[in-house]
This record gives structure tokens, sequence and C-alpha cells, in this order.
């Protein structure tokens, strides 16, 4: 049952799009981790593609959002910088870094 829970997160989650980048939070590696607290709760451990991010807060109220629409009535969203987000090589590809 948790899976379930935990994969309708992840089917959300790809429907953030970071607005900068144009690529969901999901396939950025932006969410570390996803806990389901209760059949109510989730807790969100991610990050940002900088800490100065200037949408930060937009993300953060969309990545909320998004658990809510999965069926969650109350959404943690910690955020971190430990370890600093770095892009997959297939990212840096796209991108030509």
């Amino acid at each position: 049952m948790e899976n379930t829970k935990r994969e309708k997160i992840i089917e959300e989650l790809k429907k953030v799009v970071d607005p900068e980048l144009g690529i969901d939070v999901w396939t950025l590696g932006l969410i570390y981790e996803i806990t389901i607290v209760s059949d109510a709760k989730a807790h969100i451990l991610m990050t940002f593609t900088s800490p100065l991010c200037p949408v930060g807060g937009l993300i953060i109220a969309k990545v909320t959002e998004a658990v809510k629409d999965a069926g969650f009535e109350d959404v943690d969203i910690e955020i971190t910088f430990e370890p600093a987000w770095k892009p997959t090589k297939e990212l840096r590809a796209m991108y030509g870094i």
C-alpha cells in the first residue's frame, strides 16, 4: 500500500516543472526522499538547483500541491543542501555541460 502511495506522489511530482530549466523536479533529482508518515501525511526531503534559487518558494508550493493531489492532506517539505544538487550525466548532456 505504501509503495502505491509513493508511486502516486512520484507521478504527481513529475508534473512539477522547474520554470528555469523546464524539467520536472523528479527528473532533475531535486527530490531526495519521500516518506509516508500516515495515510494523510507525507514528508518530502528536497533541494534546489542552487541555494539562491529565485523560484524556490514557487517550487515548494507546487510540490506541496502535487503531494496533496496524490491524496495527502498534510505535507511537510524539508529543504536541504546536503548533499548539494548535481545534474546527472543525462542532464549535463542535454544542456551541453
